[in-house]
């Protein structure tokens, strides 16, 4: 949902593409996949094998065939938590500032760090 001051709502969020995330809320609970795409304007994220929708198309130039097609849509921030690579297990997570002054995040179950994906 866009808001009329987007830009002055924006969070910053943990959770970037590449990311293993594990689905705690709604119809693909405890799901575990990967990130696709992160939608900071409306707090969701995309996630692979997660909230599969179909979709009907007609026949164009692109697709002549036209038929059904599956895609994953976004589903809201809050309803995925983060995988501690280390243990496998979904946890908080927290920012550390380090002294060269870069942050690193911690899982909070653990205490790993859990490194920004390539």
């Amino acid at each position: 949902m866009k808001h009329k001051n987007a830009a002055a709502r924006q969070r910053k969020h943990q959770i970037v593409k590449g990311d293993r995330v594990k689905v705690i809320r709604g119809n693909d609970r405890d799901v575990e996949g990967t990130v696709l795409q992160v939608l900071t304007d409306e707090d969701r994220v995309v996630v692979e094998g997660v909230n599969m929708r179909k979709r009907h198309q007609r026949p164009s130039q692109a697709n002549p065939d036209g038929g059904i097609v599956t895609f994953e849509a976004p589903i809201h921030i809050s309803n995925v938590m983060l995988v501690d690579p280390a243990s496998g297990e979904a946890s908080r997570v927290r920012v550390r500032l380090e002294e060269d002054g870069t942050k690193e995040r911690i899982a909070v179950k653990s205490g790993n760090p859990i490194p920004k994906p390539q």
